[in-house]
């Protein structure tokens, strides 16, 4: 059941980030909260298209949204990143003892090759 809503909560972010408004967002939500109106301000879009692009962000967690007087303030949740982090980083480790694996093989060629060049006198 754990590992279940791990992947969906997964799923939910990987679709946030794919899009590059969002993950602009992201980068400059990296750098502390910002305003609805600090985050419109750097893209050619419509205040109604920066909402959407706000509120896919808010329904995969990655984000919160607060209202301090009149204004909607808009917060990274690291958390949310931490989870891409530790999903990516066992398929690193995965990829990382693939490479070491292969790097045993091709030594082994390269020796049965070096054998079988002395063989035959080359």
């Amino acid at each position: 059941m754990h590992n279940h809503m791990v992947v969906d909560c997964l799923d939910t972010t990987f679709a946030a980030l794919s899009d590059p408004t969002r993950r602009a967002m992201v980068e400059r939500l990296s750098r502390g909260p910002a305003s609805v109106h600090g985050l419109t301000e750097p893209f050619a879009l419509s205040q109604q298209m920066i909402s959407k692009h706000i509120a896919c962000l808010v329904r995969a967690r990655i984000v919160t949204k607060t209202k301090r007087g009149r204004e909607s303030i808009c917060t990274l949740r690291p958390q949310a990143i931490r989870t891409v982090s530790d999903w990516a980083i066992s398929y690193r480790q995965f990829w990382e003892e693939s490479f070491d694996k292969l790097e045993v093989v091709v030594n082994r060629m390269k020796k049965a090759e070096i054998r079988d060049d002395t063989k035959h006198g080359k």
